[in-house]
């Protein structure tokens, strides 16, 4: 039987920095903007990673300009490829792991970002129909995480996605069932918009962009929310909690207060109380 929707995602499906070796700092590149201060290319550190794999001004990033950091969430895919995939083996006292390791970084980030709505839609008692079906899923999920390195590069990820999204959206519209359907459009239209107060329940935002979007006090509960861009959103008293597939990274690119009421899976970000 499906667990209680109240249940906290599993500490492996959350990045856990003390036993990684700081791969998001190393492995992915970004460009200057308004998320990142500087330009760096994938494989390079950046100049802020201390000899401990820990970041320099890891307590200021958002002032410092890399609110893009502070978004950011590898489902505990880093510590997976540190200490599984790799044997605990880092890439400062072993160089000649470095380029596979960091190859296989983004990979695994994507398995474990599956790994976690999984686990979540599995937390769903609406999802009871189709439980057989989310578990070999995860199952499957789960072991092409722990294969070794060279077959990890070999993964045809967006097949696997694929499969796993039919799932997804199942999911989604087996607990959006329970509230009418809401008539939103998805999109870029949603930029800046000014949804204050709005009944969002129900709704399909999958994918939609609500960057700098006002959504004050809005009702978002059993709302759909996966990859929805949350960047500069205002949340502060908005109502969360039963949405789907909400992650911590959305939330942390987002502003709210200590009104918004969010999912037990949800910490509310430090920079909230801050600025509530």
């Amino acid at each position: 039987m499906p667990a209680s929707v109240n249940n906290r995602v599993p500490k492996e499906y959350r990045s856990d920095c003390e036993n990684c070796f700081a791969l998001c700092c190393v492995a992915l590149p970004y460009a200057k903007s308004a998320d990142f201060a500087f330009d760096k290319e994938g494989g390079t550190s950046c100049p802020h990673l201390q000899s401990n794999f820990r970041c320099g001004i890891h307590q200021h990033l958002r002032k410092k300009g890399f609110q893009g950091c502070v978004a950011y969430e590898c489902f505990g895919a880093g510590q997976k490829v540190s200490q599984v995939t790799f044997h605990g083996n880092d890439w400062r006292k072993h160089p000649g792991l470095a380029e596979e390791m960091f190859a296989v970084f983004p990979i695994m980030q994507q398995l474990h970002e599956m790994l976690y709505y999984l686990n979540e839609a599995l937390s769903r008692e609406e999802t009871e129909p189709i439980y057989p079906k989310l578990q070999e899923a995860l199952e499957e999920t789960e072991s092409l995480t722990n294969l070794s390195a060279e077959s990890i590069k070999e993964i045809n990820v967006s097949s696997h996605r694929t499969k796993v999204n039919e799932l997804l959206i199942k999911t989604s519209e087996l607990v959006r069932a329970k509230v009418p359907p809401k008539n939103i459009k998805r999109g870029r239209d949603l930029i800046g918009a000014k949804l204050t107060g709005a009944d969002l329940r129900g709704a399909n935002l999958r994918g939609t962009l609500l960057i700098a979007a006002d959504l004050r006090k809005t009702d978002m509960r059993m709302t759909d929310l996966i990859g929805v861009d949350f960047r500069g959103a205002d949340v502060s008293g908005a109502d969360l909690r039963g949405s789907i597939f909400l992650t911590q990274a959305q939330m942390n690119a987002a502003k709210g207060d200590h009104h918004t009421k969010l999912p037990p899976s949800i910490t509310m970000p430090a920079h909230w109380l801050e600025t509530s």
